[in-house]
């Protein structure tokens, strides 16, 4: 990485919550994109860093616990002050980040943690909230790309909140620790399914539907840096393509003609 020019830096996690395994499978799908040769992730890894944890709770999982840890704690409450004993993965994952966070060499600008939610439809966030208003538009930037993007993506279920009894998340903790050029996110996942536009019946999610979820999450990132003028690429990003933004509802996806040119170029997607 050259010294002379700052590198931005996502960071994602997944798997905090054991048993939320449609998390694992949207991480997947971030990271098989990434390491593909399509044209848009050959751009991704010449400008931005990922870093990837894609189970932060893997004594859970091999326990086969819903929510807790090995010694029954939940991590995504302990963020504040994780402890080197009870909560070593959690410690060592806030270690980098806060890391990573000084390093002048790089800009952290996200911070996404994958969840599975058990009652609602489709994919979305929850956010932050901030009293400068123009950071508040900006954090909306991001979901409502992937909303374009992902047909299984609602911003309409997307919420911005500081609920005192999540105060313990990542999503709530990084958000008060990084500075006011980063955004940290839940992405929940329906365990069941989504609704597109226009849909009238629930269609289930597969493995594959959520890895799909997961690769437009990844391709959302040049969609964002393309419209932030930090990453140079003659093609449209979905805004650009339709003019405007969907203010509510579900994502309807990016048009018929740009999905199709987009499975043309895609490798083994």
């Amino acid at each position: 990485m050259s010294a002379e020019r700052e590198k931005k830096l996502v960071f994602l996690t997944a798997r905090v919550h054991p048993g939320e395994s449609p998390a694992s499978f949207v991480c997947q799908g971030v990271i098989d994109f990434l390491v593909s040769q399509h044209p848009v992730a050959q751009i991704l890894r010449d400008h931005v860093i990922f870093k990837i944890v894609p189970m932060l709770n893997p004594d859970g999982v091999y326990l086969g616990n819903y929510r807790c840890s090995l010694m029954g704690f939940d991590l995504n409450r302990h963020w504040q002050d994780p402890s080197p004993w009870a909560h070593p993965t959690l410690h060592a994952v806030k270690q980098l980040i806060v890391q990573m966070n000084q390093d002048p060499r790089v800009s952290l600008e996200f911070y996404i943690d994958v969840h599975a939610h058990s009652t609602m439809l489709n994919g979305f966030m929850y956010g932050n909230v901030f009293e400068d208003e123009e950071r508040v538009q900006r954090q909306a930037v991001f979901p409502r790309l992937l909303c374009q993007n992902a047909p299984d993506f609602s911003f309409s279920n997307t919420s911005f909140n500081r609920d005192v009894v999540k105060a313990g998340t990542g999503r709530r903790f990084l958000g008060g620790l990084l500075d006011d050029t980063s955004y940290c996110y839940t992405l929940e996942v329906s365990f069941y399914s989504y609704m597109t536009a226009g849909s009238t019946a629930p269609v289930p999610y597969t493995e594959e539907t959520y890895m799909k979820l997961g690769r437009n999450v990844a391709r959302t990132f040049l969609d964002y840096y393309k419209l932030n003028n930090l990453i140079k690429d003659n093609r449209p990003t979905p805004i650009q393509s339709s003019g405007v933004m969907s203010q509510t509802g579900n994502g309807v996806g990016r048009d018929t003609a740009d999905r199709e040119k987009e499975k043309s170029e895609s490798v083994g997607h």
